[in-house]
């Protein structure tokens, strides 16, 4: 019998062994170009490398901790600060090569205009705030699948073996609590239910050309958004730096973000 355990032990930690080896090739053969906006670049997690200037890439970002913990071959990020979908194709997918391997993006938020809606919603109370979600939601609706498509079909033509993650953004309120200091409850219910919106046409285009589409909501929603106090892993407005509003922390980034990309990257 005791023989019998060795051997199984033994057999045991050769299938790990044999099984760890090959995902170590695997990801030391990884070549990754991490694309897109804020979310992507790291804005509101601080640590940010002076190489980047305004795009404001962050050390802290779910790109830079991915490539930390799996040391692929190559890793560049090309996420900027404000970057729309034209930004992306114009300055960010000339990255890409047929040799790379893996692609993250995270974008489409400024292209209907979110975070000035949000800010916009804080300054001038509820009915401002559902027209304007109203309007960027048409617009997501509307005009960003073309945007959109624009962005994936050089994505495609550039790095054409390459496994695309599409990351999307979170839903920024949490409704159940009772009190929440700031936004009315309608204004906080109309901004989620525009996070929704802006999520599904962006994991709908994802579909449409075979991309992965790692949705954030609910690691969010376990907790972790704004009316959760200290829990909560994004920003709301904040009157001294309004570049981060709206953005995720550190712990965002590392909670939130970078597990919903790694369940996918593959």
């Amino acid at each position: 019998m005791q023989r019998f355990r060795v051997a199984a032990a033994g057999s045991a930690v050769l299938w790990l062994v044999l099984w760890l080896v090959p995902q170590a090739a695997v990801a030391a053969g990884t070549a990754y170009v991490a694309l897109g906006d804020s979310y992507s670049a790291g804005v509101g997690s601080g640590s940010y490398t002076s190489s980047s200037g305004s795009c404001e890439r962050s050390t802290l970002a779910y790109p830079q901790l991915w490539a930390n913990a799996h040391a692929p071959a190559s890793f560049v990020s090309m996420a900027c600060s404000g970057a729309k979908t034209g930004d992306v194709t114009a300055t960010q997918v000339s990255a890409l090569r047929s040799s790379t391997t893996l692609v993250s993006i995270t974008v489409g938020g400024n292209d209907v205009g979110f975070s000035h809606v949000m800010e916009d919603c804080v300054l001038y109370g509820t009915t401002t705030c559902v027209n304007e979600v109203n309007a960027a939601e048409n617009q997501a609706r509307t005009v960003l699948p073309g945007e959109l498509d624009a962005v994936y079909t050089q994505i495609r033509a550039k790095a054409p073996s390459a496994r695309v993650v599409v990351v999307g953004y979170p839903r920024f309120y949490d409704l159940s609590v009772w009190y929440c200091v700031g936004l009315s409850s309608t204004s906080r219910s109309k901004i989620n239910e525009g996070a929704d919106v802006l999520d599904t046409a962006i994991s709908t285009e994802a579909k449409r050309y075979g991309f992965a589409f790692a949705d954030v909501r609910s690691r969010f929603a376990s907790g972790h958004e704004i009316c959760d106090g200290s829990a909560s892993w994004l920003h709301s407005v904040d009157w001294t730096d309004l570049q981060q509003s709206y953005h995720p922390t550190a712990s965002g980034q590392s909670g939130g973000y970078l597990p919903a990309f790694s369940a996918l990257a593959g």
